[in-house]
């Protein structure tokens, strides 16, 4: 910069440069202000050279005028600094306005990878990243107990009782009473395990104020006695009055035991309608009475329960000391009694202890007014018969073995009769008789198969039937 005349004032020094963090912005505005400073002094010098060329006469007489317009010069010069400093305390301004947002961000990026101080935890941070708190167990709510007995009500009669233990039958069935059984528990209720008859189980629920104590005799042998409501047909409720509890017997190493005839026990209703049932019951073995008509196969009585004449029949050999003196029941309806143990689902034996001849089931058919055809012996011809008569075949048995027919095909062309007739000179015969009921031509097959196994077919024959109407 060029120094002004003598005379003139020195220009006053700019203001000090403000630090800042961006220290481009204050050069470039420093910089602006030099220049402009510099301009306006050479326009002022280069003016008063060119008025001492013009008059220096007039410079000697007017020294004043000279110092005027110095003045005016370092007046301008002043003005000038004073707009850069202005200026640049206004870009200072700017640059701390700009720097403080991210002075803060980085003061709060390292506040975050700073570890957290001991004995202090983080709070948990907000948001979609928050782990989900566990939440305390419910508390389950108590059930409902019955606290009170209801009234007395009537004893229960042995009626009662008896459909009372009997599984599938008795629903709907109260009164007081006593049960004995072993106890459980069941879904947190104490619940009575009760044998009845067929020995199939029973469960009654316990209520009554007791409700809380029963449970502390788990499998223990408990007899209760109160009002006894059998809601289901295989259990029920009772409100409990008295009860006692026997310890289960611990059971103690022992020797083997010595082997004991098994103890028979009375077959229930049911178990006898399995066991004169084709097919069912194989293996079972109790006291019974069967009714059935009496046959012989060889030197053996077979008293036929079911099915008769079909390849369904269910048959038992009678033996044992009651089984003797029996021909002259041959053909006779009997009822027998004793050990029935049957070994197949067809049949097996019996062990006689009582027999007693009984009214046949089935009413015979008159046979007076019917036009019958008659079949001797294995043929396998046609046979032409009316609608509503009848026809027969007889057959000739074989020891071991018996004549029978089709279920299916017994109940198409009408079988009524399957008479066993023994002979005293030959061997015994088998008479078929048969009503037909449905018109038109059906063929019918008669098998020579085993007497407890008829899928053991010896031989057979066919006889074709033609019904006319």
């Amino acid at each position: 910069m060029a120094k002004p005349r003598s005379g003139a004032k020195k220009a006053t020094p700019a203001a000090k440069k403000v630090k800042s963090t961006k220290p481009g912005v204050l050069k470039t505005a420093s910089k602006s202000v030099a220049k402009a400073a510099a301009k306006l002094v050479t326009k002022t010098s280069g003016s008063a050279k060119q008025q001492e060329k013009k008059a220096p006469a007039e410079k000697k007489a007017a020294p004043a005028a000279a110092k005027k317009t110095a003045e005016k010069a370092a007046t301008k010069v002043k003005e000038v600094a004073a707009a850069a400093t202005k200026i640049a305390a206004k870009a200072a301004a700017k640059v701390k306005e700009v720097a403080t947002p991210k002075v803060k961000e980085a003061a709060t990026s390292k506040a975050k990878e700073a570890p957290a101080p001991k004995g202090k935890e983080a709070p948990a941070p907000k948001g979609k990243g928050r782990e989900p708190v566990a939440a305390p167990p419910a508390v389950e709510k108590p059930r409902p107990r019955a606290t009170k007995l209801p009234p007395m009500a009537e004893p229960l009669n042995k009626r009662d009782l008896e459909q009372l233990l009997t599984a599938g039958a008795g629903r709907g069935v109260v009164g007081e009473g006593s049960l004995k059984g072993r106890l459980t528990v069941i879904d947190g209720l104490p619940n009575l395990v009760v044998v009845g008859r067929d020995k199939r189980e029973l469960t009654f629920i316990l209520q009554g104020p007791d409700q809380e104590v029963l449970p502390a005799y788990l499998d223990h042998k408990v007899s209760v006695s109160g009002l006894i409501k059998k809601t289901t047909n295989y259990g029920g409720t009772v409100d409990v009055r008295k009860f006692s509890a026997k310890k289960p017997e611990v059971e103690e190493s022992t020797p083997e035991p010595v082997e004991t005839e098994v103890r028979l026990r009375y077959l229930s209703p049911g178990e006898v309608s399995q066991v004169i049932s084709a097919g069912m019951g194989a293996g079972m073995k109790g006291f019974a009475a069967l009714r059935g008509n009496l046959e012989m196969t060889g030197d053996e009585f077979v008293l036929v329960v079911s099915n008769g004449g079909t390849r369904q029949q269910v048959s038992y050999i009678l033996e044992g000391k009651g089984a003797k003196g029996l021909r002259k029941f041959l053909g006779h309806t009997l009822s027998v009694t004793g050990v029935v143990d049957k070994s197949s689902g067809w049949g097996g034996r019996i062990d006689v202890e009582n027999v007693e001849p009984r009214p046949s089931d089935i009413r015979p058919i008159s046979r007076e007014g019917l036009d019958s055809v008659h079949v001797e012996g294995e043929q396998s011809t046609h046979v032409e018969v009316k609608l509503n008569h009848a026809f027969t075949v007889r057959l000739q048995e074989q020891p071991g073995f018996t004549w029978a027919i089709e279920p299916t095909a017994a109940k198409r062309v009408g079988l009524r009769e399957a008479n066993f007739e023994p002979s005293s000179d030959g061997p015994a015969t088998r008479e078929f008789f048969f009503t037909p009921r449905n018109p038109g031509t059906s063929e019918v097959e008669f098998f020579l198969a085993k007497a407890f196994n008829p899928g053991q077919v010896e031989r057979s024959f066919k006889l074709n039937v033609t019904v006319k109407p």
